[in-house]
């Protein structure tokens, strides 16, 4: 049995609208690829609007490592390729055909194959886009060898979706994934579990594996903060990390020979009416997952969980790594008095409401801010619901001045944005963390490589 991480500090939001565990199929014909997703990435196309694509066609590359490519999802034809400011690249839209061909990548057992031809497989598919790499949270390099690879079984997030719900009818296919993960690292792949909660044989029998239990509060199922308990970052260590079904997609690769871009998605939140999971693909459009399907129409709809997602449209797209849709209330308007009224139906981390009376209790949050953001405040509340051997405020005043050497001693490469999605909840200052950590971590990646 091995030893159980207790996370003591943290905190859990619990929050009305957990999706019920039945799985809906459903259908759409609109999908994108939003090169924004990833972190890092300078996007060339390989396509250009009318261009008909199969699922696993390449879309796209990295101007600066042209091996790693981002293919179509699905088979169909691409409309359009959406531009912004400076014409950045925002969205790669296509329209599915709905016939679902794919392109061949060819079948192969990998406990029988060489690294060299595992990555080959990989990249070719697109399907290495669902690497991602500590520190910087980037999209892995190929070229380099980690020293360790984690997987987390499980989301503390608010509202998040039971991996073991999700992974029960792919046992197989995950497990393939993983004897393809034992090949590209030359130390271990730590599957990180919840003490007490996962249940799923496909966690707890997994093979070639080391299976690391934890247990505590939000952040617990933050790869950052298991990484940071079992096998800590130092200057120039590499770590990849995935997420479960990206595990699955891997062992489907080698099984079938294609790119299978299904998962199943939670859609949940206060707003949802009949919140549950649905099956989708990758980069799906929101629109059918949400029409008559909401409370109200003032809402906003969120591409991950309710820290750390993205404001997307009603008529906008998944992201790609995201496996939520979360709905909750806009909050757009003014409270008379704010924080100075006795208020019971608030949640308050810092005592100010009367929600610490009644640990168990459910909330429908909105989304406003409950103030205006000020200078920083020392409360001494950052360090509480951060369990990291990090110190948080003077880790952000040294990205903010940029002192590389600072952020270098106080941890800037065990971090990244979900990591401070806590001290930013509980911040009476009401200041953007997570941005700051992000363009601390893009000074870094530009002045380290």
């Amino acid at each position: 049995m091995s030893e159980v991480h207790r996370i003591r500090r943290g905190l859990d939001i619990k929050l009305t609208g957990e999706p019920e565990k039945k799985v809906t199929a459903i259908s759409t014909d609109k999908f994108a690829l939003k090169p924004p997703d990833f972190m890092g990435v300078f996007p060339k196309t390989f396509v250009k609007e009318g261009d008909l694509v199969k699922a696993g066609t390449p879309v796209f590359f990295h101007k600066y490592r042209d091996n790693i490519i981002f293919t179509s999802p699905v088979s169909g034809k691409v409309t359009e390729i959406h531009r912004g400011a400076k014409r950045k690249m925002l969205e790669i839209r296509i329209d599915s055909d709905g016939k679902m061909e794919y392109e061949s990548f060819g079948k192969g057992d990998p406990k029988s194959m060489s690294r060299e031809q595992i990555l080959e497989k990989l990249l070719k598919s697109g399907v290495w886009a669902y690497f991602r790499q500590r520190p910087y949270s980037i999209i892995a390099d190929p070229e380099n060898t980690p020293k360790a690879i984690f997987i987390s079984a499980f989301d503390s997030a608010p509202l998040a979706p039971d991996y073991d719900f999700i992974v029960e009818n792919d046992v197989q296919a995950f497990q393939i994934g993983l004897d393809a993960l034992t090949m590209l690292t030359s130390g271990k792949v730590h599957l990180n579990v919840r003490e007490g909660q996962t249940k799923s044989r496909a966690f707890l029998e997994a093979r070639g594996v080391q299976i690391n239990r934890f247990a505590g509060p939000h952040p617990v199922g933050n790869v950052g903060v298991q990484i940071h308990h079992v096998d800590p970052i130092n200057k120039g260590d590499i770590i990849w990390y995935l997420n479960p079904q990206a595990v699955i997609i891997i062992g489907k690769l080698f099984r079938e020979g294609i790119y299978d871009a299904s998962r199943i998605i939670s859609v949940c939140g206060s707003e949802i009416k009949n919140p549950q999971y649905f099956k989708v693909i990758t980069g799906t459009s929101i629109l059918p997952l949400v029409k008559d399907n909401t409370n109200s129409a003032n809402v906003r709809y969120i591409s991950g969980n309710v820290l750390t997602g993205t404001k997307i449209d009603k008529v906008g797209y998944l992201g790609f790594y995201d496996q939520q849709l979360t709905v909750i209330p806009e909050g757009d308007y003014h409270e008379f008095l704010g924080w100075a009224m006795p208020r019971f139906n608030k949640f308050s981390y810092s005592k100010t409401f009367f929600s610490w009376l009644n640990p168990s209790k459910k909330y429908a949050l909105d989304t406003n801010m409950n103030g205006a953001h000020r200078a920083f405040v020392l409360t001494g509340q950052y360090e509480k619901v951060l369990p990291m051997d990090i110190y948080p405020m003077q880790l952000l005043k040294a990205i903010m001045v940029k002192d590389i050497d600072l952020m270098e001693q106080l941890g800037i490469y065990e971090v990244d944005e979900e990591d401070f999605a806590l001290c930013e909840f509980v911040d009476a200052s009401k200041t953007e963390m997570q941005s700051i950590v992000r363009e601390g971590l893009d000074l870094m990646l530009k002045e380290m490589s």
